[in-house]
């Protein structure tokens, strides 16, 4: 029997008779509505009516087709996976792996309000039902309470065992995690898991990464129930330490960006053409079976066309302050940190910023008034919607350059060798940023692994000269109509920035030299003995100053 086992030895048993169909059951639509699913409690997804799970080490889980029985005291080893945490992530993993013939052992500290233990579970019971190697996986609050169970755990397992961080955390802490387990004899795995409760139970994108010694314990779980995308696992290997949780971070950041210029499109249409929301939820269904086919896309064209009971669309009566939970910043901080010009998910989460502050906003919005030669929109609107689609194709891209580039920037910085390939894979489904767009990201690493750049491939670099002509008119009608584009502007001024030889950086520099002393350097085909090659140079530009430069010159 596979299933799910307490420390007891009772189990969630899946239905072997639907296994099959449980090997790519998500639904035709992702924004399809979640599992009822409340604290330790399961609620069994039609037509799955077989499945139970009958209690839990820490705490008691209702039966899902029967009432719960008290555990038995044997202790033989037979669980292929640990998981402690069962809220709806760590529940609906457990069913996951369930349906693919894993018996799985659960273990949770908090008991839900009302339940009662049955029997005397312990988390050293729990350890002793892991086969070995054995193999534990968190899914608990973020801080704290990782390390309070790594800390419990190290003293039950021994050398050679594994433990899985499968949480959202900033990559430091499994850089740190990977480091301190394997000085215990441990191997650890930190594992970014995209896909929220629907990709959980039927599919995540699962970016493991840390001590490569424990990729072969565990890779056939991982890939059996992660996503697929043309019959290949959105699961791989992504690299040492933290890889896992940064290519999480990363992907996050995309997310943001993502997110900013789909609402940006939808302000261009609702504000600058004076679409209807059913208008504009045909044009996002349109959209979705072309180049911008994807998740992002598909439940923004079904929040366009769902109203309220008066009959009214409900995405405008939320209040427009949006929240975040810092993965973006992240993302926009560790770019900062390498250096590195990730320009649109920086523009996406200060976007985000600038909305929280309603109120300032509000009192703006009676003072500052649009003054403009343009008052409205005139041109053919179809073509205007074709351009649109454009911008915003050529704009996920650039979005994309930037972060592959950054996280090529961090493997040179971290000593990490990352796939780039089976990145691009692993995100073509089960996370949020899900699209047919990533398949043509794959096949561009598969062909170049070294590709310094997602542009300077032929694919993508026809794909944004096509694009620019009607990328650069929504950007500049935006701006006459005054409707704000942070993404979609800075992924062309990027751009620009980008294809162009000569910065006017050259400028900037002497003004650095010129107030602070800091020093230049001269072109190469302008050197001479005054100002040679690759040195650091000071001009005393008004002959007042000295010659004694600040600093050594940094780029």
């Amino acid at each position: 029997m596979s299933g799910a086992v307490n420390a007891g030895g009772t189990a969630l048993e899946s239905d072997g008779a639907s296994s099959q169909s449980k090997k790519n059951p998500k639904p035709d639509h992702p924004s399809s509505p979640p599992l009822a699913l409340i604290p330790l409690a399961l609620t069994p997804p039609s037509p799955r009516p077989s499945a139970r799970l009958v209690n839990i080490v820490g705490g008691v889980v209702p039966a899902l087709s029967s009432s719960v029985t008290k555990s038995s005291t044997d202790n033989v080893a037979s669980a292929d996976l640990g998981l402690v945490g069962l809220a709806v992530m760590g529940q609906n993993i457990i069913l996951n792996m369930a349906d693919h013939g894993y018996t799985i052992a659960a273990f949770n500290r908090t008991v839900a309000k009302g339940k009662s233990i049955v029997g005397a579970h312990s988390i050293e019971e729990f350890v002793s039902k892991l086969k070995t190697p054995r193999r534990v996986m968190l899914l608990v609050q973020a801080g704290k309470a990782v390390d309070d169970y790594i800390e419990t755990l190290i003293p039950l397992l021994e050398r050679g065992d594994i433990i899985i961080d499968g949480g959202n955390y900033n990559f430091p802490d499994s850089n740190r995690r990977t480091q301190y387990c394997a000085s215990k004899g441990l191997r650890f795995v930190g594992s970014g898991v995209s896909g929220g409760e629907e990709g959980a139970r039927y599919g995540p994108s699962m970016m493991p990464g840390g001590n490569e010694e424990a990729w072969p314990f565990i890779k056939d779980i991982f890939q059996d129930i992660a996503a697929k995308s043309d019959g290949e696992a959105c699961c791989d290997w992504v690299g040492d330490e933290g890889a896992g949780h940064y290519v999480k971070m990363v992907h996050n950041g995309i997310e943001y960006g993502d997110m900013q210029l789909i609402c940006e499109a939808y302000d261009i249409m609702k504000r600058g053409l004076g679409m209807s929301y059913k208008e504009m939820g045909d044009t996002f269904a349109k959209w979705n079976t072309g180049v911008l086919d994807s998740f992002l896309i598909e439940i923004t064209r079904d929040i366009l066309y769902f109203n309220d009971d008066d009959g009214t669309p409900l995405a405008e009566k939320i209040l427009d302050k949006a929240g975040q939970k810092g993965t973006g910043k992240w993302t926009a901080v560790n770019a900062l940190d390498l250096g590195m010009p990730v320009t649109l998910i920086a523009e996406a989460v200060l976007a985000r910023c600038l909305s929280a502050i309603k109120d300032e906003r509000t009192k703006a919005s009676g003072v500052l008034h649009f003054e403009s030669r343009v008052q409205k929109f005139e041109g053919d609107k179809q073509q205007f919607l074709d351009d649109l689609e454009q911008a915003l194709y050529a704009s996920k891209i650039i979005s994309y350059a930037q972060g592959f580039m950054l996280m090529q920037e961090a493997a040179k910085e971290y000593g990490w060798k990352l796939n780039k390939p089976s990145i691009a894979l692993m995100w073509r489904g089960g996370c949020i940023i899900r699209s047919v767009f990533l398949k043509d990201i794959t096949s561009a690493y598969r062909k170049n692994p070294d590709l310094q750049n997602l542009l300077f491939d032929d694919f993508f670099n026809k794909a944004i000269h096509t694009a620019q002509p009607g990328w650069r008119d929504v950007v500049a009608k935006s701006a006459l109509l005054g409707i704000p584009t942070p993404a979609f502007s800075t992924a062309l001024s990027w751009f620009d920035g980008y294809r162009t030889k000569d910065l006017p950086a050259n400028l900037l520099q002497a003004q650095r030299d010129y107030f602070g002393a800091h020093t230049f350097r001269v072109k190469p085909e302008h050197a001479n003995e005054k100002y040679p090659v690759d040195t650091d140079v000071h001009v005393n530009w008004t002959g007042r100053g000295g010659n004694v430069s600040a600093s050594t010159y940094q780029a």
